[in-house]
């Protein structure tokens, strides 16, 4: 939406971004198939480099600083606005509260007392009241923001990049991804293999119905995607072998989502035990 009619496919950005390369289990407790230390905000920066664009970013201290500096930014176009709270998008059936859950969004501009944006969960031309859309760009329940009212306008091309260069310039990172980064993350998280059988301990053992309901709901068919998107660039790429991994990892994936559903657990955590070592031998292909 922000890179206009000349944009990569999304699948193209989500890998740019580093996100199917790997697993982390935050805190011992959330499971995202997503490498350890990873970020959504990191992600977006790395993608939009990769590409050969370049943009302002920036935070406020408060709903005043940040309002103002939405107009001014929207002068220039749109402005990717997020992380932004998904449960205090009340434009969305059932968004009534926090739920801990990132999105971004693009705004378009400020009409009068509304915002209104494109929101690619499926609502274009989206309008909130100034102060709900505020309260959810705050973001004060996600943990990896870095400022409140995160934004990112004036979006400009530095270089010409076709986008499978600048997949092919993704892949030591990816590969740097999977084999873990020397980076801080919080305590108790765990990342690539160790991470799985933990997950996969703890699926044998029940899991809490709120890490079901997170699996079942959004983190399972995430990294299936991810991973599908993953296989599909590195196909086209050249990379049959990285390629033929990475669709193993999309297929063991995928696979949770019925057991999780309906309460398997014994089968759900011998998928996971099967998907714990692929990781490594992802990074060992895209070597």
């Amino acid at each position: 939406m922000m890179l206009g009619a000349g944009a990569p496919s999304p699948s193209t950005i989500e890998v740019l971004t580093g996100s199917p390369f790997g697993f982390e289990i935050l805190g011992g407790g959330l499971p995202l198939f997503d490498p350890y230390g990873w970020d959504p905000d990191r992600g977006l920066d790395d993608a939009i480099a990769l590409l050969g664009w370049t943009c302002e970013r920036a935070g406020a201290e408060d709903d005043e600083q940040a309002l103002a500096r939405l107009r001014d930014a929207l002068e220039a176009g749109p402005v990717l606005a997020g992380p932004v709270e998904f449960g205090l998008l009340r434009h969305l059936p059932g968004m009534t509260g926090p739920i801990g859950s990132d999105h971004f969004v693009a705004v378009l501009e400020i009409d009068g007392d509304l915002v209104r944006f494109h929101d690619p969960h499926g609502c274009p031309y989206a309008t909130l009241p100034v102060p709900d859309f505020l309260a959810s760009w705050r973001a004060d329940t996600i943990g990896y923001r870095s400022t409140a009212y995160t934004m990112r306008s004036s979006f400009r091309r530095v270089r010409e990049v076709a986008a499978d260069d600048a997949l092919r310039a993704s892949l030591p990172a990816a590969a740097a991804w999977l084999r873990g980064r020397d980076l801080p993350v919080p305590a108790g998280t765990l990342g690539g293999a160790p991470g799985v059988l933990l997950l996969a301990d703890q699926v044998a053992e029940g899991l809490k119905p709120e890490v079901r309901d997170h699996l079942a709901h959004f983190a399972i068919r995430v990294g299936a995607r991810r991973l599908a998107d993953a296989a599909a660039v590195l196909t086209r790429l050249g990379h049959p072998a990285a390629a033929a991994v990475a669709t193993r990892q999309a297929r063991l994936v995928g696979a949770l989502q019925r057991d999780i559903v309906a309460g398997d657990m014994k089968p759900a955590a011998a998928t996971l035990r099967l998907l714990a070592p692929t990781y490594a031998e992802l990074a060992e292909a895209l070597s």
